[in-house]
């Protein structure tokens, strides 16, 4: 994307619940990565930090060294031992819906009719 529309879109206040999320999933990578090394990556312990507080209600028990190992080794695409920002929102859509799918079978799936889930 071009500079100057990011500059634009990161200055403006959201008009929009989406906006909002955008600017926010952007201001999240960034308040983490760069603590060691890259900035533009997150290293296993800026992973780990943020998973930890960003996500801590999602997570539950999983707070393990262990599920994070994992979740970094499965985001690693490019196996450099860091997560970029485009392997971060891979995992945000998988989280995102994986918490969809939750809900959708805890409220029992009905099936999409005209364009909406009933």
């Amino acid at each position: 994307m071009h500079d100057s529309f990011m500059f634009h879109f990161m200055s403006k206040e959201p008009s929009s619940n989406l906006e909002s999320a955008m600017q926010m999933l952007i201001k999240t990578f960034h308040k983490y990565s760069g603590k060691e090394g890259d900035k533009y990556t997150l290293s296993r312990s800026e992973l780990k930090e943020l998973l930890l507080e960003e996500l801590g209600s999602y997570l539950g028990s999983s707070k393990d060294n262990e599920a994070v190992e994992k979740v970094m080794n499965d985001l690693d695409a490019n196996n450099d031992g860091e997560v970029d920002f485009t392997e971060f929102i891979i995992l945000m859509g998988a989280l995102t819906v994986a918490c969809n799918d939750f809900f959708l079978d805890k409220r029992g799936r009905v099936g999409k009719v005209g364009g909406r889930w009933g």
